[in-house]
């Protein structure tokens, strides 16, 4: 009997994997059992798993986990939120090697869930939920070591590997199937309260400790060398490296962020 139209728009292979995986590591892991089934196996869908993440990192004693569940739900109501959270959770598990189930960005990495936080701190922002917005932010901040305004406007197909010291600004821009690595700072360059912060295109690699500086714009499919201080606009599909950071070749490679070869000699490498 042929699948309706419902049927097949209801299918979520992302989530039917995650769930496999918290039941193969429950057989394996019993130990773990608790910890899995009340942050994935007590939940039906991605989106509902991800505000019960979220709310038990970021409760606090001033702020119930309970409210803070509300606010994620309301925010995962918003398609675009788990369409984010799928394309991110996928391109973790293709770009990190240290990624080998499913499972492991939504209970382990802390650069996944830092970024599911924002999404949730960016729409209250767009709610015109400012303060709690920026309470979001403050405890991102504080729990996973990663600082993203909620202002901020990040694409989709986000990898973010060890995540520590992450800086984005207010009026940063990140495209889609952007990867950077620990302690990137998106900033400014001063104390101006205007359009300040990088314009990252899309499939940019950013390399560990690069400083990208200022309103410049950052070309689509480009690499930034680990390190770097970027204070000049770069052309789309190249290589910058130095400080300040200099054009030191092409890209070498059609999506650098996927590659994620970060090899001055070598942009694809295979």
């Amino acid at each position: 009997m042929a699948q309706s139209n419902a049927d097949v728009t209801s299918l979520d292979p992302v989530w039917d994997q995650v769930v496999s995986d918290a039941e193969a590591s429950v057989a394996a892991e019993p130990a773990l059992g608790g910890l899995i089934h009340s942050n994935i196996l007590h939940h039906a869908s991605l989106e509902a798993a991800l505000s019960y993440r979220i709310a038990t990192k970021l409760a606090s004693d001033g702020m119930p986990e309970q409210i803070l569940r509300e606010v994620s739900n309301a925010a995962f109501k918003d398609k675009a939120l788990g369409t984010s959270s799928r394309t991110d959770l996928v391109a973790v598990f293709d770009r990190d090697p240290a990624c080998h189930r499913m499972i492991q960005p939504l209970l382990f990495f802390k650069g996944y869930q830092a970024i599911q936080a924002y999404r949730v701190a960016h729409w209250l922002w767009n709610q015109n939920r400012r303060d709690m917005a920026y309470y979001v932010q403050s405890r991102v901040s504080e729990v996973f070591g990663v600082d993203i305004h909620p202002a901020a406007k990040v694409g989709k197909g986000i990898m973010i590997d060890h995540a520590h010291s992450i800086v984005i600004g207010e009026t940063a821009v990140v495209g889609d199937n952007v990867s950077m690595l620990h302690s990137v700072t998106l900033g400014g360059t001063g104390k101006e309260d205007d359009d300040r912060h990088p314009k990252i295109g899309n499939g940019v690699l950013i390399g560990a400790g690069a400083k990208v500086l200022g309103n410049i714009k950052v070309g689509y499919c480009s690499r930034i060398a680990a390190g770097s201080v970027v204070l000049h606009e770069v052309p789309p599909c190249k290589t910058v490296a130095g400080v300040p950071a200099k054009i030191v070749g092409e890209a070498g490679c059609e999506q650098p962020s996927v590659s994620m070869n970060q090899l001055l000699a070598n942009g694809c490498g295979q």
